[in-house]
């Protein structure tokens, strides 16, 4: 797709401020444009990234296991890429382009690895939650139709028999695949030439139809994601670095997670260093950042009011922290507020976007940027947005809310096994809809008001209420069910369940909360429960969820 917003320096219809269009009704970006690889050039996630590794990467470290402070340098890391590449090739020669592997596991030294590997030979990557339940699994395998996995000793005996089978990532023979070709550049089969618009990655969301989707994202969507945070970094000389010194990042993010993924691929590519933590724990992450001298972290809003309000801050030494990137979920002004007079030396940017955008749509960049709280930030470069009357379908301006509409090289390329999703999601002219209500301020930034969209976001995660109602009602003594969000001030938001018992029904609130847990993953359990007589819902029988939040709200009831 040409790059409409290459016209608009020149364009009179453009606002230089806006970036709105007056004729199409269209917001172009405000960033420079970025220069991508041809489309046509035969390319690869691995081969991009890689290639725009600084030369002084080949002396610093790329990995850090905050554990066990196991370090894995460049060198060694690019060796073990190819080597288990070369690998896999040897030893299952019809693994080959196109074909999906499903990947469980926790964070570690090894997960970064089997991406780019996987990713060089044109294998599509499918990283999931490795606390997925077995009914999720199911529908996992199901709906990416793997034929090989890779997964820890303690997940693989939870996966059916697939055609490749499952490689063990902590096992010997996994170890000796990463380490058993020499230091030498790998001649790659032409059968396996990758090209930028074949699949990459198949990225879990919740949809609001309760089932997870997987979002298919293309080699190029991911290109064009990195070529943006790479090139804009040396255009604004953004987080300008003291002379001779590697940043060092601290990832408490899921790696299967959209957020963790690209932000991991972006640190590569920048030659920086990465502490991992297998398991997040607060205290952990303030030792590692105390211990590394941490500069930069991505978090979620959660973690931000964590490091605002706790204690356990006082007891380690992060004036080394200069930047947090935050994400997952709109952080409030008052939060950021209260962390900016905590920390008066670190800068918080945000950032918007969505597993459908390869997770980039809107960021901050820069001092003056992350001033404008309550805001996502700007445009990205290389996309365009509309805001669209949910009901008229009419575009608008700047100023007016309205759903956000994305164009641009990084949305994805459709639900994966759901031709009618991506249908509903992604129009004939290539615009995404987000299902966020936004609106665009006088100078660019662009604000998140609230989800048209009904999920309930966990922390970083999303939980679609359809799923949880979907297990409620399943139970005999439940007669009806609604779930809603509930406002959290560590979590976010957590999932609230209004419970109509059936007649002559006693089940308890502790009882109900223990059954949907042993049926789901740790981050969907419903948390608060109250009892009602029954669940309001529209002519049409959609539930009027506004009416049960505000019913919530106003009666506060107690937490369970």
């Amino acid at each position: 797709m040409a790059n409409q917003s290459q016209t608009h320096p020149h364009n009179p219809t453009i606002d230089p401020n806006t970036g709105f269009c007056s004729q199409s009704r269209t917001f172009h970006s405000l960033r420079p444009n970025i220069p991508l690889p041809p489309p046509s050039l035969p390319l690869s996630l691995t081969d991009y990234t890689l290639s725009l590794l600084p030369s002084s990467a080949s002396a610093s470290t790329v990995l850090i296991d905050s554990s066990t402070d196991h370090h894995l340098s460049y060198p060694l890391f690019l060796r073990q890429i190819n080597s288990l590449a070369s690998s896999l090739h040897s030893l299952i020669p019809s693994l080959s382009k196109g074909h999906v592997a499903l990947i469980l596991s926790p964070t570690s030294l090894h997960v970064p690895v089997l991406y780019l590997s996987l990713l060089s030979l044109g294998i599509v990557i499918a990283p999931a939650n490795p606390l997925s339940s077995p009914s999720e699994l199911t529908h996992l395998v199901q709906l990416t139709k793997p034929v090989i996995a890779f997964a820890t000793s303690a997940i693989a005996s939870h996966l059916p028999n697939l055609k490749f089978g499952t490689v063990i990532l902590d096992s010997p023979h996994f170890i000796s695949m990463l380490n058993s070709q020499p230091a030498r550049v790998r001649v790659k089969p032409t059968h396996h030439q990758v090209t930028q618009s074949d699949s990459a990655a198949i990225l879990f969301s919740s949809g609001t139809t309760g089932k997870v989707k997987g979002v298919e994202l293309t080699h190029r969507n991911l290109i064009a994601l990195i070529g943006g945070f790479y090139h804009m970094r040396h255009l604004t000389k953004e987080e300008e670095e003291e002379e001779g010194t590697v940043p060092v990042s601290l990832f408490p993010l899921p790696l299967f997670h959209v957020f963790g993924f690209f932000m991991l691929v972006r640190a590569i590519a920048m030659g920086e260093t990465l502490v991992l933590m297998q398991r997040f724990d607060f205290e952990g992450m303030l030792k590692a950042v105390e211990r590394y001298r941490i500069r930069y972290m991505p978090v979620s809003p959660p973690l931000v009011v964590a490091l605002a309000k706790s204690e356990l801050v006082n007891k380690y030494d992060i004036s080394s922290l200069k930047l947090l990137g935050c994400g997952g979920a709109p952080l409030g002004k008052e939060v950021a507020e209260s962390f900016g007079a905590r920390f008066p030396n670190t800068e918080i940017v945000q950032g918007y976007g969505l597993t459908e955008s390869a997770g980039a749509a809107a960021r901050m960049i820069g001092s003056d940027e992350a001033k404008h709280h309550g805001s996502v930030g700007r445009l990205a470069e290389n996309t365009e947005a509309k805001i669209v009357d949910p009901v008229t379908g009419e575009a608008l301006s700047p100023g007016q809310k309205g759903e956000l509409w994305l164009r641009g090289p990084t949305i994805m390329k459709g639900y994966v096994g759901d031709e009618k999703a991506t249908a509903e999601t992604v129009d004939s002219e290539g615009w995404m809809k987000t299902g966020d209500l936004c609106y665009f301020d006088s100078d660019g930034f662009l604000f998140i008001v609230d989800r048209l969209k009904e999920l309930i976001k966990y922390k970083a995660y999303q939980v679609a209420p359809a799923e949880l109602e979907h297990i409620l009602l399943i139970n005999p003594e439940i007669a009806d069910a609604a779930v809603v969000p509930y406002p959290d001030e560590d979590a976010g938001q957590i999932p609230m369940a209004f419970v109509v018992r059936k007649p002559g029904s006693n089940i308890t609130a502790a009882q109900i909360m223990e059954s949907v847990a042993k049926q789901v993953s740790p981050y969907k359990k419903i948390r608060r429960i109250s009892f009602i007589n029954s669940i309001p819902k529209s002519p049409a029988g959609k539930i009027l969820r506004r009416e049960l939040v505000n019913h919530a709200l106003s009666s506060g009831s107690s937490r369970l």
